[in-house]
């Protein structure tokens, strides 16, 4: 049986920590940005956990 590809999407939009959990970039942040207020676009920096149940289905498609 061949090896099981990883999904070329999924690797572009997550990353597992050493212990195994899923990090994703936060939605809202790319355009549109002009009427969003400072703190909201500021909240939406940095990466954040994917839930267990979404993170399963990442892990899946990443191959692990």
């Amino acid at each position: 049986m061949p090896k099981m590809k990883t999904h070329s999407g999924a690797k572009k939009r997550f990353k597992l920590t050493g212990s195994g959990k899923v990090m994703h970039r936060r939605a809202g942040k790319m355009h549109l940005n002009e009427h969003k207020s400072s703190k909201r676009t500021r909240h939406l920096t940095g990466d954040a956990v994917l839930p267990t149940g979404d993170a399963a289905k990442a892990k899946k498609l990443l191959g692990k």
